[in-house]
Order: C-alpha cells, then structure tokens, then sequence
C-alpha cells in the first residue's frame, strides 16, 4: 500500500519546526528516522496531511556528559551503540540498543523518535524509565522538562502536545551509579520483545541493595516499573533467593494482554523469567 497524501517540510531550523507544528496541530507528524512512522503511513495506520522532517535542524544530535549525561533527540541509536562517552557512563543504554531489531534500522533510529513513539516493546523507553530520564520538549509556546515515567502514556501514545517536539533527553547523574541489565525474548533476534526487562541496582558497603529499579516491557500498555519486586529486594544482598522472589514479585503484578504472538499468562511468566536473568545479568556484569 502507499500513504495518503501528504504535504512534506524540511524545515532548518528548530524555530521553522516548532511552527510548522504550531500551525498544524493534529494533522502534523515528525519524520525522524522514520523507522516506525514510514510503515504505518504505508499501512495507513497514520494518515498525517503534513510530514515535518525535522533530520536538518541543528544542534540536536549530540551526547554530553557534564555531571548528568544528556543526548539529543536526533542521536541515532547506532550512535548510542558505538560512543564511548556511553560506554562508560550509561551502558544500559548500549545494551538496550544491541536488542533494536538490525544495524540498518539502528543506523536511522533516533533516541527522541524511540521514546516519542512510546511503543510497548520499545528498549528504550524501558531502559531510560530505569535510568530516571528526563525529556525537554519545546513548542512555540516554550520548553517543558518532564520526567520519561510521566511522559509515556498507553499504547503508543505519549503526553506530548501536538505541537511539542522532543529536543533532548537526559539521564541524572546519581541514576549514572549501580549496576545494570537487561533480558527479553522474541520469536527471532531483532523481533518485537514478547516480554522483557531493565533492571537497575546500587549495593551498599554492607552488600545489600540500597536502591533498584525493575521495569517490564512487551505486552504491557507501556513500559512499567514493578514497585513490588524493587520493594522486595531493598535491603536484601544479591542472591538467587532474593532475585527469585523479585521474579515472582513482577509476574504477579504484570497485566499484559493476549494476542497473536502470546497469550497473557505466557507473557506474565515470561516478566518473572526476564526479571530473574536481567538482575543475574547485572551482578555478573559487577567488576571484580
């Protein structure tokens, strides 16, 4: 199938975008990587009458670290896959990337248009939910910071306005600390997750869990921290028992649904099952 028509924009500046979005509204749709958007217009999923391509503007695809890490929103997950800065400072974000389908869709992906998009199964919405990002989104009308948790709403939906543009996001510093992992499964590398999981971790000098965060992914109407399980493992030292029980915690309190590719009680098995090897994947991951 093609797309309806459309008026196409290749505005260069951020200051032409932000109109552009201000004069359309609803009818309006960023084009960024096109990754997702270019096959739903394909399949008249999204039907916009006016493409802002917004790959010209400047200044929105850098990564900074100056105590928080900050990247823009026009960084390609490829560039997220490859940086050093990252590498040392957020490799959460590097191992998410590694679960994006392939290197051609990483090489035109965005971090903005990934989390703009808020699929359920999306890695980085997950990943920058456990690492408590913030996003600034600008419109006409000025910029906003908002936290990622606040930001995603259900289903492919967000809490954006239709004239607001992601222009960056940034990840805390204190959230920079601890040990990270993640797990999921898909039907093959590079799928869609069936179910998956980030986790977060910072050990004290007793060696027991000062502060974590577990966050579900895949059939869940957006990424979702699991309070339970992080209560459960605050204060208990990394253990196959403790990590068991965060496991059974999560399956518990998930509520995704059934469709063709998994029934609801398989996936809410497969939470627990991801839980229990991202936290292993985390500890093992500790320098010695």
């Amino acid at each position: 199938m093609k797309p309806v028509p459309f008026e196409y924009y290749a505005p260069d500046t951020v200051e032409a975008a932000l109109a552009l979005l201000a004069e359309h509204g609803d009818e309006g749709k960023i084009l960024a990587g096109g990754q997702s958007l270019v096959p739903m217009m394909n399949f008249r999923l999204a039907r916009p009458s006016h493409l802002i391509d917004v790959n010209r503007l400047p200044g929105l695809d850098g990564i900074h670290r100056n105590g928080n890490l900050t990247l823009g929103a026009l960084v390609r997950q490829a560039q997220v896959e490859a940086s050093p800065v990252i590498a040392e400072s957020a490799p959460l974000l590097q191992i998410a990337t590694r679960w994006i389908g392939h290197p051609p869709i990483r090489a035109r992906g965005t971090v903005g248009g990934s989390l703009a998009h808020n699929d359920p199964a999306g890695e980085y919405p997950a990943a920058l939910l456990a690492l408590d990002a913030t996003a600034t989104a600008a419109s006409v009308r000025g910029e906003r910071t908002v936290s990622v948790d606040v930001l995603l709403a259900d289903w492919l939906s967000t809490t954006l306005e239709p004239d607001e543009l992601v222009t960056s996001v940034a990840i805390p510093g204190d959230a920079l600390r601890g040990d990270v992992g993640m797990a999921e499964l898909a039907r093959r590398h590079g799928d869609f997750a069936l179910a998956g999981s980030v986790v977060r971790l910072v050990t004290g000098g007793d060696g027991t869990i000062e502060d974590v965060r577990i966050v579900a992914f895949g059939g869940l109407p957006r990424a979702t921290r699991m309070t339970d399980a992080e209560d459960g493992l605050k204060g208990a030292g990394p253990s196959d028992a403790s990590f068991a029980e965060a496991g059974r915690r999560a399956s518990a309190a998930a509520n995704p649904v059934s469709d063709i590719h998994a029934s609801a009680e398989y996936r809410r098995h497969l939470i627990g099952v991801m839980t229990v090897r991202a936290l292993q994947s985390a500890t093992e991951r500790r320098p010695a």
